[in-house]
Parts: C-alpha cells; sequence; structure tokens
C-alpha cells in the first residue's frame, strides 16, 4: 500500500468493503516501518506477530458479520506515556525502564473499541518534556522531529503508521506535526479523559492526533464520540492573523509563507493583536505547568539523579512556586480563555504559526514550543495544518485555533483553508 493510499480513512473504507484485509495494512505498515525504522527510530516497542494477531482477529469479525467500528483493522500508534495492558508503557524514562500497566488509558480503550488495531508504542521525550528520545526527523535525519510526541509525528510522517496519538501540554502535538509536516489536532482541553495518561499538568495536559490528512483526524473525533459533529460551513469562515509579540524571532522563511498565504486570502483574513494585558500568557503558563510537574512527578523527583538537568531544573522551580503565584496564573489563565471568548465571537478561527520556522538541525533539542503556549494555556482546540513549504522544502507549522468545544468545525475551517490557499 502505497504512502498516498495509506490513510486511516482510505484503509478504513478498504477493510470495511473488503477490497483489502486488516492483515494487509497491518503488513503493509510494517514493511514500512522495517524500511524507514533503522533511520527514523519512531518506535519504543513494537511486537509484528502481536500486531497481525490483532488484525487477523479484526478480519474474523467482519467475515463472519460481526459488529465492526469505524476503525475497524485500521493501525494506531500510540505514546509511551499512554498505558497499554498488553505492552509495555515506560514513560520516556529509564526510572519506568519495564512497566507494564494493568490495564489500558481510556483514550486506548476507546480506540479498540473502535476496532482500531494498536501497532505499538511511539518515542516520547524523557516524561513528555524537553529531553529529546531517538527519533529523528524523517524529512531530514540532520533536524529533530519536535517533542515530546517525537515518535509518533515520525511514524505518520514516515509512511509507518496513517494515525498515531500524541499529548500536548505546551507544544507537543502542534510544533512535531509542523516539522514533520503532518495534520494533527490538539482537542479543547478535558474533551478526551486523561486517565491512564501520564499527569504532567492536568491543567493543561491534552490528548491529540497526528493522522495523515484531516479526514483522518475527523475519523478518529467521529469515532471517539467526544466531539459534538460539525455543519459544513454556510460561507467563507473570518479568520484572524496573530502574529504574537514572537514574531520578530520567526526566521525568514516563515515570514514570507505567511505573506504570501496572507495575500491569498486577501480579506477573509484580518490582523487581531494580542492584548498586552495578556502578554505574561507565557509566565503563567511556566508557572502552571512546573508547579502540576513538581507535584505529579514527586516520585520521580525522589530519583532525580536518573533525570535529564533540564529535567531536574523544571521540578526544583516548581517546588518553588508559591501558592499565590500559582493563582494569579491560573486567574490570567481565565483572562486569555475570556478575552479569546470575545475574539471568536466575531471570528470564526485565529491563524498563526505553530514554530519558528522550520525544524532545527541538530537533536539535543526539541525546538521551541513558544508558538503553541497561549492556546494550550487556554485550552482552546489547534491544528497544523501543513501547507507551507521554506524554499528547500521543508515543513513551516501553521496552526490554525478555534474556540472552546468547536473541534470539529475547527477541522472543517482548516479544510476550507486548504482548498483556498493550496500548496
Amino acid at each position: 500500500m502505497s504512502r498516498s493510499s495509506s490513510g486511516a480513512a482510505a484503509a478504513a473504507r478498504s477493510i470495511a468493503s473488503g477490497e483489502t484485509s486488516a492483515e494487509q495494512v497491518v503488513r503493509d505498515c510494517l514493511d514500512r516501518i522495517r524500511e524507514r525504522e533503522p533511520a527514523v527510530g519512531a518506535w519504543q516497542w513494537l511486537d509484528e506477530q502481536h500486531a497481525i494477531e490483532q488484525a487477523r482477529a479484526c478480519d474474523r469479525l467482519r467475515d463472519a458479520g460481526g459488529p465492526c467500528g469505524p476503525l475497524h483493522g485500521v493501525p494506531v500508534g500510540i505514546k509511551d506515556i499512554v498505558d497499554t495492558a498488553d505492552m509495555p508503557t515506560e514513560l520516556g524514562t529509564v526510572v519506568h525502564a519495564g512497566r507494564r500497566p494493568a490495564s489500558d488509558a481510556a483514550v486506548v480503550w476507546a480506540l479498540r473499541a473502535a476496532g482500531a488495531v494498536i501497532l505499538g508504542k511511539t518515542v516520547t521525550t524523557e516524561l513528555a518534556t524537553y529531553s529529546p528520545g531517538k527519533t529523528r526527523n524523517p524529512l531530514d535525519a540532520t533536524r529533530t522531529p519536535g517533542g515530546s510526541s517525537s515518535g509518533s509525528a515520525a511514524a505518520v510522517a514516515a509512511g509507518m503508521v496513517p494515525l498515531a496519538l500524541g499529548t500536548q501540554t505546551n507544544g507537543s502535538v502542534i510544533r512535531p506535526a509542523g516539522f514533520c509536516g503532518v495534520h494533527a489536532l490538539k482537542p479543547t482541553h478535558g474533551a478526551l479523559t486523561l486517565e491512564g495518561v501520564l499527569r504532567v499538568s492536568p491543567s493543561l495536559d491534552t490528548v491529540g492526533f497526528f493522522g495523515t490528512s484531516l479526514e483522518d483526524l475527523e475519523l478518529v473525533c467521529g469515532a471517539l464520540g467526544a466531539f459534538a459533529p460539525a455543519q459544513p460551513l454556510a460561507a467563507p469562515p473570518r479568520l484572524a492573523f496573530v502574529r504574537t509579540p514572537l514574531w520578530p524571532r520567526t526566521e525568514p522563511a516563515l515570514r514570507a509563507a505567511f505573506d504570501e498565504m496572507l495575500e491569498r486570502l486577501g480579506g477573509d483574513c484580518e490582523e487581531w493583536e494580542l492584548p498586552a494585558a495578556l502578554e505574561p500568557a507565557w509566565d503563567w503558563h511556566t508557572t502552571i505547568m512546573e508547579a502540576e510537574m513538581a507535584f505529579h512527578l514527586r516520585a520521580e523527583w525522589d530519583r532525580r539523579h536518573e533525570l535529564s538537568p533540564s529535567l531536574q531544573g523544571q521540578l526544583a522551580r516548581g517546588r518553588e512556586t508559591s501558592a499565590f503565584g500559582y493563582q494569579r496564573a491560573q486567574s490570567g489563565a481565565q483572562a486569555l480563555r475570556s478575552a479569546l471568548g470575545e475574539v471568536f465571537s466575531v471570528y470564526d478561527a485565529i491563524v498563526t504559526p505553530g514554530t519558528f520556522g522550520v525544524a532545527p538541525l541538530g537533536l539535543e533539542s526539541t525546538g521551541d514550543p513558544a508558538f503553541c503556549t497561549p492556546w494550550s494555556l487556554a485550552g482552546v482546540p489547534a491544528c497544523n495544518v501543513p501547507l507551507l513549504k521554506s524554499p528547500e522544502g521543508l515543513p513551516i507549522g501553521l496552526q490554525l485555533v478555534g474556540a472552546r468545544g468547536a473541534d470539529m468545525r475547527l477541522l472543517r475551517i482548516a479544510s476550507w483553508l486548504e482548498g483556498r490557499v493550496g500548496p
């Protein structure tokens, strides 16, 4: 099965119609993994025979006329901070090497109930923070794939699997999707339960998805039943372009790509400036994240000599955060949510960068997540739309942000944007 025909939605249709089998789809993915994995390193745990056995069970159920869910036979990769009862979940750290959960995370259970084949566990950074894992960018092995959902983004970008699960606390879905050039959705905070997912900062943690197309993202959202269906767009959406105070730090290639896109959009997109009172949003996010990390990773703190210096620093700062500082940051987050509510009463979505440019060279860092920070803090949905490229052909992160709870509508707007702007 070629990369172009290996999307989740296409695979689901082919399996349901009998045109192909779940086993063949899984075997195609495994062939691709054997071809690309040595250079990419997207997988933390993979048992080919276990994946094939799951696929055969799907085929037997279909052939017997049993109930088939919307993801029946579709392979999915799972970020290795999300519990799986039949596979290790090691959380990206030697502290939890060999960890075997007793049960699936709720979102994994829901994927299985929808018929998905859990192909394996994808690489995460250390405890879903900043210290990189082994994964390389499949478009250029000298560049980072981003993080912390590095393996999930790279696996989809390399054509190893059509869908993969990730999480985002700051920029861990949108940033790697931008660097690897794949579609991704970071849903509204709280839309999907975090039961069985590593708690880093529950005020911010969000389960998200990577796919080969917007259709794939719509499919998995619909299969999970946690998102209100969206009606077709009755008119062209009104878009707000937000530079944020970070704009001067962006790369020239990104600024040129956005200028060209905005020219094509014309009157369908107007500029909106983040109010000065909300500019501490980045500091508020850091305060909340580090304080909550310090509490939820307190067991890991007892073995901090086994953690990276960057994570030790985050946990140390979090342990020193005052109750006043934490509550002030939470109040600021609420002010940001209120301000965005006013924006979305006028505009249908916000257009803004998801990255500062192309994936940085080197594997020591996962890149800067700051363009994702205010939207993660506000808990609103965001998606990466891989429309923009540098002159060298590397993807540039284009982030589309929607109103809280309007996840499926945001995907419809993203589809309109793809048609309106084109490659």
